[in-house]
């Protein structure tokens, strides 16, 4: 019997947002709005959208001694996230810089902080989480060889979900582990390393990550949906039309719902299907971890 659900893995940042007009060129000063903070970064992100939805989740981060630590702690657990993976000090709580245009989308800059000081010494002194945990899902927000000692951690018959954002190339005993490894068309081209695949459909590029060595992928498309592959073949799942105010957090929350929905037992396209309900019920609001849905407002959409 597993204790959680959902074991996160990954970051926890200060989001400071600011609203403008148009995102700067090189060289450009535009005017935005009011500065607002939010509690964000990808790891704590997915943790509170999957707590909201109901899954039994825990999260494994390290933040700074300082006010945006506590802002993250204090949100973790108004969520009903198990906090006691969250390790404190080292270095200042990560902040990530964002600006949103009227349109919802966003352009981001993330200064790592305590994040770069989870460690696989870290990842070792939790093994209690990982053998409680259902599903353990991370993102690359954290060093690359703490993601590899996630994978190896991994107690017997749970499952890893990884979204490699910010991109980056993986090792060959990451990918293999990923069930799915989930990316938008971005990482999608970054982690295939491939210029001339810039003209090519999505069941084009799943299907050549699915070569490098994932159990499975899922490309995510935005309003258009999302796009499931394993060795039983590529499928399309839609999504639901919705008004985007703010795109921020869609990618985590996507994540989040799915993982946890594998976890329940279903097909990664039925997962999908919900992860992409959720993806759409998040952008209709602004912020990250305050614009996540509850279960009952994913099923009214």
């Amino acid at each position: 019997m597993y204790d959680y659900d959902l074991l996160v893995v990954g970051s926890a940042n200060a989001d400071l947002v600011i609203g403008v007009e148009r995102r700067p060129a090189a060289g450009e000063t535009v005017l935005g709005s009011d500065l607002a903070v939010h509690p964000g970064g990808k790891g704590a992100n997915q943790a509170v959208a999957a707590a909201r939805l109901g899954a039994r989740t825990a999260l494994l981060a390290r933040v700074g001694d300082d006010g945006h630590g506590r802002l993250l702690l204090d949100s973790q657990r108004a969520a009903g996230v198990d906090t006691v993976g969250v390790l404190t000090g080292g270095a200042p709580t990560g902040v990530a810089l964002i600006t949103v245009d009227p349109s919802g989308d966003n352009s981001i800059v993330v200064s790592p902080g305590a994040n770069g000081r989870l460690t696989p010494a870290d990842v070792r002194a939790a093994a209690s989480l990982f053998h409680a945990s259902r599903v353990v899902s991370t993102q690359l927000e954290i060093p690359p060889e703490t993601v590899g000692e996630v994978v190896r951690s991994l107690a017997p018959g749970s499952r890893f979900v990884l979204n490699p954002s910010p991109p980056q190339p993986l090792s060959a005993e990451v990918l293999a582990a990923c069930d799915p490894l989930i990316v938008n068309e971005h990482e999608a081209k970054v982690i295939l390393g491939d210029a001339g695949a810039a003209g090519d459909e999505p069941e084009d590029w799943a299907r050549r990550l699915l070569a490098k060595g994932p159990r499975s992928v899922v490309v995510t498309l935005g309003g258009e949906g999302a796009l499931v592959a394993s060795a039983e073949g590529v499928a399309r799942v839609p999504s639901v039309t919705v008004h985007a105010v703010d795109t921020t957090g869609a990618g985590d929350a996507f994540t989040a719902a799915l993982a946890w929905r594998l976890g329940a037992g279903e097909s990664l396209a039925e997962a999908a299907a919900y992860a992409a309900r959720v993806g759409a019920a998040t952008v209709t609001k602004e912020g990250a971890q305050v614009s996540f849905p509850t279960a009952e407002e994913v099923a009214a959409l």
